[in-house]
């Protein structure tokens, strides 16, 4: 033992000592997961260094099937060649076949020129259940309800509560349980939930897929007698409307549940452990009803006490059906799961008056209130209604609910101090309404728990402007808000729907801010699988409502967002398995639509445009709206730029002439159907109209100025100074108005106080970010607060153009970074770092007067080109001294930009800049 001390004690040592250590080693972009069924996983893996110019020369990758022949460097299961490259992202799996539900153990070495890279990390991956054989469980499940239910338009459906118990007679070496509970479930042994993951599986369309999870459950098996529980709530399984407008909502069944645990014991023989008819079931439990629209019920007095442990008396309980499985194909869940990601303290609580009370959280977030300490009677009801905001006498403000009830109740059961939260639904709130409290309420009886998919906060952002700081960090509240294993519109109101228009650019900005890569992975698979065999995408994927209108540009998420998995991530799967789908898509809507080379079909416009009154939701003022004919074929035409681009990733070489051809016809039709050739500007000239031109590259070079002109007045003469564009305009308008040299035009629209801006959103109490540039005044038939469309392509502005963080097109991934930053006169200082897949990228910039300071990073395994603004490229120093390094290359000189190329580390560099 003392021996393995020392041995530590010294590895440790040197690990803190070396030049180049390896860290965050990834599998499928996770760390050490569970319970995969790829085939061939990718790797991944960062350097870290306190030198410059570190790069990875070589690799080798071993993967053992057990942690011993790890250590000894017996890779029995794949032992790759030393390969002579500096890549470290996603490399595939070329080892033996893997098996079902096994445990691998894996590492990298690497040779950097620098000497050799160390790590003290171990990390490993199991696989799932790869065939559909190795499955023995069976599907189970109560598919009626009972007396006490509805199955109308106000859906009511208790949880199903199911148990077993099972003896273990050895000693286990590892116990796993693979589950998918559906619409959602809790699971529990012995007593004690098994995960931190809330809200779970993910959801989907179950028609086409559905998740499994898996845990590693093997110190919760004891010796003797075990007790195996699960609870299963309805989510979007069981919906949250049944038989009510069927035609638009999609409705899948009744909760059921496929369990199976698999333990191995020490002297080599297993025992599986499955969901079958032996289990027993009880549908008249504590959880009355769980819609994620309307709110949970729980009667404390109706709880089943020790019913997940051993020795409860099960003898009244039913046998549970033996069920159809879902129609889709039972897939591992790659993405990560939902949880309590943030715990919130309550910033007042007051009483109104009849037995109200009137809680603030100080913050619009999703999640639920926890209450704790509570002492009361036995059948005493504590109600919860929750709301956004309130109205001028101090009550709730529900009317932007629509029909959603969002009321939780719970009953107590009167035995010391009670707490609770509810288990499968969320609320979108800042204030909740109380009322039936036993006793006096204070702020400590609740707390509120933000619930979002568990995925790092990857991005920082400060600067001198409060303003600019207070939406960057509403944004953050919104985002996070708003992805549940899906990225929905809103959390709060009767939809939370996964709108694909909402993300076609935020998705970008977004991850900058959050490590979205297998969030949105996934919805690219949700978006395939909701296509019709005709080819057409829904507006909603997963399909939970039958929305398919055939639009452009909220499709074109599919497209744009796979392109963006590539340059953020490297991560070019999604674009590689959906290639085909997306073609499919791009053919149907030109065979169907495409007249003269005109995209005739678009719904949405330029949705939400600031209106002519604050009362309207949408313009009617024919001068705000831009042509949909114009919007829908200068999108058309971008996405035939991404597909050249996919075709060439994919190997589909002669189809990128074929996309080249259409839209060299379209940018011509589009010039002469939209262009006005004596006033220079394109339909109507709104902003967005013109833009689009200009920045998807439609416009002749020779027009660019003039149209721009017009973008120019519009905004600054006629608007002073503030926006005039809806979803489609804002996902250009920051970096369109930036890469025209209009850098101080965009931080004034950005930093506004006055309507319409997200500064306006401010500085009227919002903390997030509305639907509505009128989000306060307009018609509440649709003023969610807490939305993120309206975002579009800002978050990207901020960090791009601001903090001048962005990835090479070539080198993707910021494996090779372009450092830019955009200096508005107005803005003192910006300070932003990035967590990209290669390592921490930081920009830190301050000016004054005529001085700019500007500190960077560039992480170990990449490298960066730099565009230094300065008076002259004498100005320009790093650490103090003149640019004679040999680890800078200059690059050259133009219009007061000094551009140069430099290995990774850290640079302090300062010039004059007038």
């Amino acid at each position: 033992m003392k021996i393995n001390l020392i041995i530590a004690f010294l590895f440790a040592g040197l690990i803190a000592t070396a030049q180049v250590t390896i860290k965050n080693l990834r599998c499928e972009m996770l760390t050490n997961p569970l319970g995969i069924d790829a085939l061939q996983p990718r790797f991944s893996w960062q350097l870290e260094s306190r030198k410059k110019n570190v790069v990875q020369t070589s690799f080798q990758i071993i993967v053992s099937s057990t942690q011993q022949k790890l250590n000894a460097g017996d890779g029995d299961m794949w032992k790759s060649a030393t390969i002579n490259d500096s890549k470290s992202l996603l490399i595939g799996y070329e080892g033996k076949p893997l098996q079902s539900a096994t445990k691998y153990f894996w590492k990298v070495k690497v040779i950097t020129n620098k000497g050799e890279g160390f790590t003290n990390e171990k990390a490993f991956f199991s696989t799932g259940l790869l065939k559909a054989e190795d499955w023995k469980a069976k599907w189970i499940g109560y598919d009626k309800a009972s007396a006490w239910d509805s199955i109308t338009q106000w859906s009511r459906l208790s949880a199903r509560y199911l148990r077993k118990e099972f003896v273990n007679a050895s000693a286990v070496k590892r116990a796993t349980v693979y589950i998918s509970g559906l619409g959602m479930y809790e699971l529990f042994i012995n007593g004690k939930k098994i995960g931190d993951q809330v809200l779970a599986p993910n959801p989907t369309d179950y028609r086409k897929s559905f998740f499994y999870n898996t845990h590693d459950v093997t110190t919760q098996i004891k010796t003797g007698k075990n007790a195996i529980a699960t609870v299963l709530g309805n989510g979007r399984f069981f919906t949250m409307r049944q038989n009510y407008k069927t035609q638009k909502h999609n409705t899948f069944g009744y909760p059921k549940l496929l369990l199976q645990l698999e333990i191995e014991y020490a002297n080599g023989t297993k025992q599986i452990v499955v969901s079958d008819e032996s289990w027993k079931l009880n549908v008249d439990g504590p959880i009355r009803t769980n819609n994620e629209y309307d709110g949970e019920e729980y009667d404390a007095t109706k709880e089943f006490n020790g019913w997940y442990t051993t020795g409860f008396n099960d003898s009244q309980w039913m046998k549970p059906e033996l069920v159809k499985a879902p129609a889709g194909k039972l897939i591992a869940q790659f993405a990560e799961p939902m949880k309590v990601m943030k715990s919130i303290k309550p910033v007042s609580i007051k009483n109104i008056g009849n037995g109200k009370y009137i809680l603030d959280m100080g913050q619009n977030f999703a999640g639920w209130l926890k209450l704790q300490n509570i002492k009361g009677k036995r059948g005493d009801k504590i109600n919860m209604k929750f709301a956004e905001s309130l109205k001028a006498n101090g009550e709730l403000f529900t009317a932007n609910l629509r029909d959603a009830k969002v009321t939780d109740v719970y009953t107590l059961k009167g035995i010391a101090t009670e707490s609770w939260h509810p288990a499968f639904v969320y609320h979108g709130f800042r204030y909740v309404e109380i009322t039936g409290f036993p006793g006096i309420a204070t702020i400590n009886n609740f707390e509120g728990q933000l619930v979002y998919d568990a995925l790092e906060t990857t991005g920082s952002f400060e600067t001198s402007n409060s303003t600019i700081n207070s939406i960057y960090k509403n944004a953050w509240w919104g985002i996070a808000s708003n992805y549940k294993g899906m990225p929905v519109d809103c959390p709060q109101r009767n939809e939370r729907q996964p709108w694909l228009g909402d993300r076609v650019i935020g998705a970008q900005g977004e991850s900058f801010m959050f490590d979205n890569a297998k969030l949105y992975a996934k919805w690219m698979d949700d978006i395939e699988q909701s296509q019709t065999a005709e080819g057409a995408i829904p507006d909603v994927a997963p399909a939970f409502w039958n929305y398919y209108s055939d639009d452009v540009t909220w499709p074109a998420a599919f497209i744009t967002i796979s392109n963006n998995l590539y340059n953020q991530y490297g991560d070019v799967k999604p674009i590689q398995k959906n290639y085909d789908a997306m073609k499919k898509w791009m053919w149907y809507m030109r065979n169907k639509y495409l007249v003269n080379y005109i995209m005739t079909k678009d719904k949405y416009g330029d949705w939400c445009v600031p209106p002519e009154t604050l009362e309207l939701i949408h313009a009617k003022d024919p001068a705000r709206l831009t042509d949909g004919k114009l919007i829908a074929t200068a999108y058309y035409y971008k996405l035939l730029s991404f597909m050249q681009r996919f075709a060439k990733l994919t190997g589909n070489l002669a189809e990128v002439k074929e996309y080249g051809v259409l839209g060299d016809s379209i940018r011509t039709a589009f010039q002469k159907t939209f262009y006005n050739e004596e006033k220079k500007y394109y339909s109507n000239n709104t902003v967005t109209a013109n833009l689009l031109p200009l920045y998807f590259g439609i416009c002749p070079d020779s027009l660019k100025e003039k149209v721009f002109e017009n973008i120019y007045h519009k905004i600054h003469v006629e608007s002073k100074d503030h926006t005039t564009t809806g979803l489609i305009g804002t996902q250009y308008l920051f970096r369109g108005l930036t890469d025209y040299n209009n850098t101080n035009l965009a931080f004034t629209l950005a930093s506004n106080t006055t309507y319409p801006s997200y500064g306006y959103m401010v500085a009227n109490g919002a903390t997030t970010i509305w639907e509505l540039w009128n989000g306060n005044t307009a018609d509440p038939n649709m003023n969610s607060q807490n939305h993120v469309m309206m975002l579009g392509d800002l978050i990207t502005w901020f960090y791009e153009n601001l903090a001048g963080i962005r990835t090479d097109k070539e080198a993707v991934g910021f494996k090779k970074i372009t450092m830019k930053p955009s200096l508005p006169d107005s803005l003192h200082f910006v300070n932003a770092a990035y967590k990209s897949s290669y390592g921490l990228i930081k920009s830190n910039w301050k000016k004054n007067n005529s001085k700019l300071e500007w500190n960077i990073s560039i992480p170990a395994n990449t490298s960066a080109r730099i565009f230094i603004p300065a008076r002259a490229e004498s100005d320009v120093t790093e650490s103090g001294k003149p640019l004679n390094s040999d680890d800078i290359k200059i690059i050259g000189w133009k219009a007061n930009v000094l551009t140069i190329e430099v290995p990774s580390g850290n640079y302090q560099f300062k010039s004059t800049i007038k």
